[in-house]
């Protein structure tokens, strides 16, 4: 592929055509991507990550989940370790919706050091979301356990980014949420 900028530039585009025509759910209907993207930048200018394939998986880490790409694709396209981490955080779509919740803070812990900052810039960048603005149907409370949920996942993902974790905490503060870091095993 060349140079790490054209790397994230190929996933950047991938993803931009993948996510075409989705919109985040707050009232102005932001475009998808925006997410992927806000992800990745916050992985490199709050944690200072400057590992490619943690960037790429960023961008593309909805891909799967809420298009119809595959892992193969990922893999194909971006390489074994990209997709390994897409596949860590994506989840599966067949399952009940609290099943997916549940498998994600049981799961958070034991995940790969990649993944886990993957998944606290994802946190962060929708809570900071659901803190701009309620999206279209959802009550106050709806919000509360979205944060407390989040709360559980980001335990088991201590230990990871000092930065991020620390803009995690304040979040959960601010709505009265005290999570405790994860007992160590």
């Amino acid at each position: 592929m060349g140079s790490e900028a054209a790397a994230l530039l190929e996933a950047a585009d991938f993803a931009a055509g993948k996510h075409k025509g989705q919109r985040r759910k707050d009232p102005e209907g932001t475009p998808y991507i925006n997410h992927p993207i806000g992800v990745a930048r916050i992985l490199a200018q709050e944690a200072g990550v400057t590992d490619t394939v943690v960037l790429q998986a960023a961008l593309l880490h909805d891909t799967v989940e809420d298009t119809d790409t595959t892992f193969s694709e990922i893999e194909e396209r971006f390489g074994a370790e990209v997709r390994r981490v897409v596949e860590e955080v994506t989840d599966d779509k067949a399952l009940p919706k609290m099943e997916r919740k549940r498998l994600q803070i049981e799961r958070a812990a034991g995940s790969s050091p990649r993944a886990k900052l993957v998944k606290l810039a994802d946190k962060l960048h929708n809570l900071r979301d659901l803190n701009r603005c309620t999206p279209a149907g959802w009550t106050p409370q709806r919000v509360q356990e979205y944060f407390r949920w989040a709360a559980q996942v980001v335990a088991g993902l201590r230990g990871t980014s000092p930065p991020l974790e620390a803009a995690l905490q304040r979040l959960f503060e601010e709505r009265g949420l005290h999570p405790e870091p994860e007992p160590a095993p």
